[in-house]
């Protein structure tokens, strides 16, 4: 007969511990300041507790007549934890995906907005934006991770002053390793991390939530190496894919690890595809380039911009004044334009007016 050791939740600590420590320290800050230190301190934590998203989602479901364009949760439904809480109430969550396609395995964050779970929006589909972050962008993508940085509450205020739109944001990992960059693309003999990016995470999100069957509800958004997967991906797939902002961002693949397979680099370069797309003549694809005025890189934008940004291919440039190579300036410029300007390239929800 074996011992069991102390239940626990998923990464965090044994639940009787955690209750042993919320309680003690919740008992010395009520003397000492009061509940509203203990919420402060975050002494009521459900972090790490599992969380679901899409609560209406049962009852339009059952609804005989499903919105034309609209596609409902496919399923199989994922698994989430609890990752951040905002004021506003809407949730951040993680889980863990095998990428059918792909068979590479990571994480992914996920936020909606307040909308989605609202009942008048119970029939709609929402625009989902593809998060990518700079750096490793493994094993965490800090659009995620760091809520701080202000993206999820970009999107809400935009939303809520009419000026943006409700964006789905999914936020998974990038490359595959602590060590390469993959350039978000399947190089030979690696990770395929363009798979992943391309088909999985679609596919993933199109299981669980309330999504636009026509690429006009689908774009990306990604700073530094994340935004050249972002609008790489765009340019690649433009019938699965219609906008990116790119932040920061690099111009043509660079990974040692393509070891001059020029076919390969090719087939994953800006620059080639959007000539390929011009030649065929669309579909139309819509590129927010940002830039800061304390980084470098404008002069690579603006020359993508001059030879590439014509007929299918529409570019702009978002400059951030005094902003450097970081994403709480990349935030900064998504609400000075970014998210007015992609959102009006893509879907928006629309409410049942039937419900009040």
């Amino acid at each position: 007969m074996t011992e069991e050791g102390p239940q626990t939740t998923g990464r965090g600590r044994p639940k009787r511990l955690r209750r042993l420590l919320i309680s003690g320290a919740l008992a010395l800050t009520l003397v000492a300041g009061g509940g509203a230190a203990a919420y402060k301190y975050k002494l009521f934590s459900d972090i790490g507790d599992p969380v679901s998203f899409g609560k209406v989602q049962e009852s339009a479901a059952a609804v005989e007549e499903i919105r034309p364009g609209v596609s409902m949760p496919t399923g199989p439904k994922a698994s989430f934890v609890r990752t951040y809480r905002l004021p506003d109430g809407t949730q951040i969550g993680r889980t863990t995906l095998t990428g059918a396609k792909s068979g590479f395995t990571g994480d992914v964050w996920v936020w909606v907005p307040k909308q989605y779970d609202d009942p008048a929006y119970a029939k709609s589909a929402f625009p989902v934006l593809i998060s990518l972050p700079g750096g490793r962008g493994y094993p965490t993508n800090y659009w995620g991770t760091g809520p701080g940085l202000g993206l999820q509450k970009a999107v809400s205020d935009g939303a809520n002053a009419g000026t943006s739109l409700p964006f789905i944001l999914i936020m998974p990992v990038h490359n595959a390793d602590t060590k390469h960059h993959f350039d978000a693309s399947d190089i030979p003999g690696e990770p395929k991390m363009g798979t992943w990016m391309a088909e999985d995470i679609p596919d993933f999100t199109r299981a669980n939530f309330r999504t636009f069957t026509s690429r006009d509800g689908w774009a990306f958004m990604g700073s530094s190496a994340g935004g050249f997967g972002a609008f790489k991906h765009v340019l690649k797939y433009p019938d699965r894919f219609k906008a990116a902002i790119a932040s920061g961002v690099d111009i043509v693949p660079d990974s040692p690890l393509w070891k001059g397979n020029t076919q390969a680099m090719d087939e994953n370069n800006p620059e080639k595809l959007a000539e390929k797309l011009i030649e065929e003549g669309g579909p139309d694809v819509y590129i927010n380039f940002q830039i800061g005025t304390k980084e470098t890189g404008r002069e690579k934008a603006e020359k993508f911009m001059k030879e590439y940004g014509r007929g299918p291919v529409h570019t702009t440039l978002q400059v951030i004044q005094d902003g450097e190579h970081n994403g709480k300036s990349y935030v900064r410029g998504m609400r000075e334009g970014a998210l007015e300007w992609i959102s009006k390239v893509m879907l928006a929800p629309t409410p049942d007016p039937a419900v009040r």
